[in-house]
């Protein structure tokens, strides 16, 4: 699945080229640029697989480093402190990444599901 499949190229287009100066990424301002805080809890889970590029269920700061580039692959790598600015507000438990429960179990499934993209979806419903 490509960004594109669940975000709006257009919209994409104009958060990453608003932050091309370096250290001028704030991610509450992108997230609603590219349309994100209006998805579904099941469509940010799926933008945060394609941003996973190692599919570890965690997306680790060198991911976090380019993730414009998961967005548009002609973007910008984010700065250390750019990119530490953002692991900071995503990673809720300090474990140095910010993680998404894949499956989700019939009997929790309202419990895990929420916890599932509670990192994540901070990042987007902050901004």
């Amino acid at each position: 699945m490509s960004m594109t499949e669940l975000l709006s190229a257009e919209d994409i287009k104009k958060a990453v080229g608003a932050f091309t100066a370096a250290d001028s990424f704030d991610h509450k301002r992108f997230f609603q640029m590219v349309g994100l805080k209006k998805k579904s809890l099941g469509d940010v889970q799926k933008v945060f697989h394609i941003l996973d590029k190692d599919k570890s269920g965690f997306i680790e700061e060198d991911e976090l480093g380019s993730i414009l580039k998961g967005f548009s692959p002609d973007a910008r790598d984010l700065s250390a402190k750019e990119t530490k600015a953002l692991m900071a507000a995503g990673d809720k438990d300090g474990d140095g990444k910010i993680g998404v429960e894949a499956c989700c179990r019939q009997e929790l499934h309202t419990r895990i599901c929420t916890l599932a993209t509670l990192e994540f979806s901070t990042l987007v419903a902050e901004s």
